[in-house]
């Protein structure tokens, strides 16, 4: 059997923080921005029944399946899936998936850099009272503005990735924990005030209708297999970073328990968002499907046209910039991580190295949304290009590696030793979930992602 690698770095200092940093990286613009707007255009409440289905068989198995990896491995992604692949006696190549992750979380930290600039620029707008009795037409303005202004883009870019780079230069424990430490409750805190604000505009109780009721008549293809992809998606998994925490996770931990609060938690939260914008959105007169503008143009109208508007649009801006924060720094940890070990130097200059790199990614994202507006690859611009590469094929491909590894090529007795669950019948039924049902749905998102299928 291959030795396995001793641990390099720090560990989290207990089974909370553990909690709190995965749910922070799986909660993110994801649950926030994204979540909502989907669910919107996707039939609301037939949505979230499948979308809860996909996280129990889907999301949970394969998160379940990462941590194991990363906590057994005890090192980045890349040299984890090597030295994990050498105990397993299989093919060497294997170490891509560690690769593979690792540029999904850098090319995916390169637009969420900038889109979290742009809720920056929002908690500043906010601030200053411009949204305060604007309409369609002034509130699209503000919009319409910062994505035609390269200097405003990249300057709010600058300021995100500086922050998230000063947390995580701080360390395991003394960045990373304490950050989430004080993200997480915060963010939660925000969020339970603003849903007590939607409670009075007298639209609260057809916004849960709208997320809690489902038409199943609504239910189609489509909306399973967007439900599929956002499940995955909104947790975090195939890009390194929930492997990379669960290398830091202490032994006498349960990682099936940890990993089904996480999910839950993540979860509530996506749910929790729905029900802070819903009824906003209902009270307003405002459309459902109004897309990824919701946030950045429905919500402003509706928080500027409203009694106690200034101070809750600023509220949930702020909310926001916490949940894209939380996200950010596991996105860089795993790039971070491989360079301490592999090139043997300190973690300040590794993040300066690495947040170089996505800076410069970044700014050429910014620069797509004017400048280079009229550039595109493959019939999409820069933007749509590297979200698409990401969300649609690396992500799911990864996923799917992670899963057929985990279930088919690592040996049942390593895998069932590390988990460790209380009754072998909850193992066995991890394994089939792992071994058919996951890599069975994730060939259907990869499939529906590169347009093979409707």
């Amino acid at each position: 059997m291959a030795k396995i690698t001793k641990l390099q770095h720090s560990e989290w200092s207990s089974r909370f923080a553990f909690i709190l940093a995965a749910t922070g990286s799986a909660v993110g613009l994801g649950n926030i921005w994204k979540f909502p707007y989907i669910a919107g255009e996707n039939g609301g409440g037939a949505f979230v029944l499948v979308y809860l289905l996909c996280v129990a068989i889907i999301g949970i198995p394969i998160m379940i399946a990462e941590t194991m990896l990363g906590r057994r491995g005890r090192q980045s992604p890349i040299n984890t899936m090597s030295t994990l692949a050498d105990e397993a006696k299989a093919h060497k190549n294997w170490h891509y998936v560690g690769w593979m992750g690792i540029i999904a979380g850098f090319l995916i930290l390169s637009y969420y850099s900038v889109i979290a600039g742009w809720v920056l620029s929002y908690i500043f707008k906010a601030f200053m009272g411009s949204f305060s009795g604007g309409n369609v037409e002034t509130i699209g303005a503000l919009f319409t503005e910062l994505m035609a202004s390269p200097l405003q883009q990249i300057v709010w870019h600058t300021v995100f990735l500086g922050a998230t780079l000063l947390i995580v230069a701080r360390g395991v424990q003394g960045g990373l924990e304490k950050s989430v430490r004080f993200l997480m409750p915060t963010l939660f805190v925000l969020l339970i005030l603003l849903v007590g604000y939607a409670m009075t505009t007298g639209y609260y109780q057809q916004g849960f209708d709208f997320l809690f009721k489902p038409d199943f008549n609504q239910i189609n293809s489509d909306v399973i297999l967007v439900a599929m992809g956002h499940a995955f998606f909104t947790l975090g998994l195939g890009m390194g970073a929930i492997m990379v925490y669960g290398s830091y996770l202490p032994k006498n931990i349960s990682i099936a328990k940890t990993t089904l609060i996480v999910a839950g938690a993540d979860t509530i939260i996506a749910l929790l968002a729905g029900l802070a914008i819903f009824p906003l959105v209902f009270a307003n007169g405002l459309e459902t499907v109004a897309g990824p503008g919701l946030i950045f143009q429905t919500l402003p109208l509706a928080f500027g046209n409203m009694m106690g508007g200034w101070l809750f649009g600023l509220l949930f801006f702020i909310l926001l910039f916490f949940a894209a924060l939380s996200s950010s720094i596991s996105l860089i940890e795993p790039a971070i991580a491989f360079l301490i070990e592999n090139k043997n130097i300190n973690r300040t200059k590794a993040c300066i190295i690495t947040g170089l790199m996505i800076w410069v990614l970044g700014v050429i994202v910014a620069l797509s949304f004017n400048v280079w507006s009229d550039v595109s690859l493959f019939g999409k611009g820069i933007f749509d290009l590297v979200d698409y590469l990401t969300v649609n094929l690396m992500l799911p491909i990864g996923g799917l590696c992670i899963a057929i590894f985990a279930g088919w090529i690592m040996k049942a007795k390593d895998s069932e030793h590390e988990l460790e669950m209380e009754k072998p019948q909850f193992y066995q039924l991890w394994k089939v979930l792992i071994s058919y049902v996951a890599p069975f749905a994730l060939i259907i998102v990869l499939l529906k992602g590169i347009g093979v299928i409707g």
